[in-house]
């Protein structure tokens, strides 16, 4: 459940922190108090976006958070997203949306993308907003919330249903690109083994682009090669005038240690040293005499070379950056010419597989909608009967299937929501027949089903006691209530005969911190305080000796039915 919500520096919020409790937690207040705020920045802290311009003004960024007690601290999604979970059960989500940079998510203190976080919190919390009314009238929905109550072997065939349906559009695309008349076929036939001839009659080879170059830059530079050579054999052997020779300056110095090792012992490592570096000198004297001594423009193998350098080049320019890049095309195009010289094979091997995918897949979508029927009528009874406690006794709720023209990665039905409110009524879609508050009793009825179905620990309602009063109100707080026997819920409403059944009612208000700047305040309200929000909620602006007393028994009332639930 929700422990604790801490919000500040958000909209009109300066800085607010809610302790909530189990059972059924209240926010009530008059119109732009902030109670949608703060069910806004919990759908915020739970993955939803984040825009800069719910900042407050003047601040740079929003710091919102919220504290949970987990129950099923071993649910394997936490080892799966590498988070800890101490043994209190303690789990904090945080997000901070900033001005001037990119926002920040957090569980745990650890940075955490939206996407997880949206796969946490929604084992987490379920919210309820006015909007959903809309989610549940469009048709495209429905289907969704009757998958919602498969099983494990549900959700596993309408796995094996997507990747199959990819698989077969593949197919069927891989069928549709390869369509073509005899000429077309015939013309990219001669035009791939002419691209197949070109590449291998070039005899390519990966290492052949390095070797060439480097052996062409060899022969076009050869004569300046000559000349550094020549001037470093030089060096060593002192062929010029004045006889300077590394060598000879290397043996006169080996000869003038080796006179002085008999007087200290420890100049022999020097001697070593320089006698090695004479004898490497010596190697190295040799090896660039002879690499000189060899040394040979071969003109006409610099031609070969540098026709060689072009063909590659025209190759690359065609077919590819790198001698690796033409080779590989040239397997994929032997494997297109291939295809196309066995076209009717081919097209007789994917029209095979299509059709064997379309069985299958058939098959699996005709279970699926068969499963599907199974949820929808047990799930017509429970709506039925939801609906019957909240006050709807006559409403025929239908779960209508037809059958799609195509197959698709979600099967073959087409599902709508009909409904009949009056008797003698013929079912018609639920967008065309419901009021505000019939609507808002469906979208209960729903929620309850799927809260005993899904097992969320904390359910959030947004004012879903829109376009409901008297009696009514009455049942669908009982109901709210009843469900909160068993689950935490937090619910914004306006009702006194919902508000008298809270286990905790919180006050929400405005408050002044500056001339110019409005806050939003929460306070958690006692017994007597109650009795006085209750009056306003069912006097409005004069609360009178009256309103209170019928407030007072409200609450009396409340409890009888709160006591008589538990039993």
């Amino acid at each position: 459940m929700i422990f604790e919500l801490y919000i500040k520096n958000f909209a009109i919020i300066k800085d607010l922190r809610i302790e909530f409790t189990k059972g059924l937690n209240l926010l009530t207040g008059e119109t732009g108090a902030g109670k949608s705020i703060i069910i806004e920045a919990l759908g915020i802290i739970l993955g939803g976006r984040g825009t800069k311009d719910l900042i407050r003004t003047g601040e740079d960024k929003s710091i919102l958070q919220a504290t949970f007690l987990i129950n099923n601290i071993n649910d394997p999604i936490y080892e799966e997203y590498g988070i800890d979970i101490a043994k209190d059960g303690i789990l904090t989500i945080s997000r901070e949306i900033n001005r001037n940079y990119q926002s920040i998510s957090r569980i745990n203190g650890k940075t955490a993308t939206l996407a997880v976080l949206n796969q946490i919190s929604s084992r987490l919390v379920d919210i309820f907003a006015q909007e959903e009314h809309q989610s549940l009238l469009n048709i495209s929905n429905h289907r969704k919330l009757v998958d919602t109550f498969g099983n494990s072997k549900f959700k596993k065939l309408q796995k094996n249903i997507a990747h199959l349906y990819i698989e077969y559009s593949k197919e069927n695309t891989a069928l549709k690109d390869m369509t073509m008349d005899s000429n077309q076929r015939n013309r990219e036939i001669d035009l791939l083994r002419f691209q197949i001839d070109e590449i291998k009659s070039a005899n390519l080879k990966v290492e052949d682009e390095i070797d060439i170059e480097n052996e062409y830059n060899k022969l076009s530079n050869i004569k300046e090669i000559g000349i550094g050579i020549s001037e470093i054999v030089e060096s060593l052997n002192g062929f010029d005038s004045q006889n300077y020779s590394t060598l000879n300056i290397i043996n006169k110095n080996i000869s003038i240690i080796n006179r002085l090792v008999k007087y200290d012992k420890t100049l022999e490592p020097t001697l070593n040293r320089l006698t090695n570096i004479n004898f490497e000198l010596q190697d190295l004297n040799s090896e660039l005499t002879d690499y000189m001594n060899g040394m040979e423009l071969d003109e006409e193998k610099l031609v070969f070379l540098g026709d060689r350098i072009d063909l590659i080049n025209e190759l690359k320019r065609k077919y590819g950056n790198t001698v690796q890049d033409i080779l590989e095309y040239k397997e994929t195009i032997n494997r297109d010419l291939e295809q196309l010289i066995n076209y009717e094979e081919e097209i007789k091997r994917r029209k095979n597989k299509i059709k064997k995918l379309k069985n299958i897949l058939t098959d699996h979508s005709m279970k699926l909608s068969h499963m599907r029927k199974s949820i929808a009528e047990t799930l017509e009874k429970d709506i039925a009967k939801e609906l019957s406690f909240l006050n709807m006794n006559n409403v025929i709720f239908k779960i209508n299937f037809e059958k799609r023209d195509n197959l698709g990665p979600d099967g073959i039905d087409n599902i709508e929501f009909l409904i009949s409110t009056n008797p003698g009524e013929s079912l018609k879609p639920l967008s065309k027949i419901v009021s505000g508050g019939e609507m808002s009793r469906i979208m209960l009825a729903f929620k309850s089903i799927f809260a005993e179905h899904d097992g969320i620990p904390s359910l959030i309602f947004d004012e879903i006691d829109t376009g409901i009063s008297g009696r009514t109100a009455q049942i669908v707080g009982e109901k709210i209530y009843k469900i909160a026997q068993n689950r935490q819920v937090i619910l914004v409403s306006h009702l006194p005969q919902i508000a008298a059944l809270a286990d905790s009612h919180y006050i929400i208000s405005k408050g002044s911190v500056d001339t110019n700047k409005i806050t939003t305040n929460v306070t958690k309200l006692s017994e007597e305080d109650r009795v006085i929000e209750l009056g306003r909620l069912l006097g409005g602006v004069d609360v009178t000796n009256t309103t209170l007393n019928h407030a007072k028994e409200m609450l009396q009332m409340s409890k009888k039915i709160k006591k008589n639930g538990k039993k």
